[in-house]
């Protein structure tokens, strides 16, 4: 037990604590970690009650598996991948994850990356505004595209790393990332092109 030191333990010592039963230390886990969990969720999702829901059974599923959790990775990583792959088999068992053809995409006008965007600092609602673009954008990608787009760009992950979570060869990955970045150009370019009319 670790006492009143909760706040200053680092993750490894509390999930230590947590695995030999320290439900208090895998409280404060959750504290530090439930933001990121649930804006891994939702970025997937699309939907505020499904986050909801997977976020919370990703905690469920965290405290049950805490003896698998071998310390390779930071606790909040491991979190992470778990609502990830929530995120993913809900995904599958709702059909909703569907492959664009490639020719359909190729149809779609655009840069191969996204444009550059510059934030004027005197303007306060442009970076707010930039964050409802990109959001809009997101929600218009399939599922498969997006969820490629938001492990690369927000977690990170490899290629590899992408096809294990997603269940395809890494040529697929390279393929639908290639094609999200893509679309999010054209997206966001349209935007603009609407704001500018």
């Amino acid at each position: 037990m670790l006492g009143k030191g909760y706040s200053t333990a680092d993750d490894a010592t509390l999930a230590r604590a947590a695995r030999d039963g320290d439900t208090e230390a895998f409280e404060e886990l959750v504290a530090r970690h439930r933001d990121q969990v649930h804006a891994r969720a939702i970025s997937i999702m699309r939907n505020e009650d499904e986050a909801i829901d997977l976020s919370q059974e990703a905690w469920i599923k965290g405290w049950q598996r805490l003896g698998q959790f071998q310390f390779e990775s930071a606790f909040g990583t491991w979190m992470t991948r778990i609502v990830i792959n929530l995120c993913l088999d809900r995904l599958r068992q709702q059909k909703r994850l569907r492959t664009e053809s490639i020719e359909l995409l190729d149809a779609v006008p655009g840069e191969q990356s996204l444009p550059p965007v510059t934030i004027n600092p005197t303007e306060r609602l442009e970076l707010s505004e930039l964050r409802q673009r990109i959001d809009a954008a997101l929600g218009r990608l399939s599922d498969a595209h997006r969820t490629v787009l938001v492990l690369h760009e927000f977690e990170a992950l490899g290629y590899k790393e992408i096809a294990r979570i997603m269940g395809c060869s890494t040529g697929t990955v390279m393929s639908r990332l290639f094609y999200a970045r893509r679309r999010m150009a054209a997206l966001l370019a349209d935007v603009k092109k609407d704001e500018e009319i």
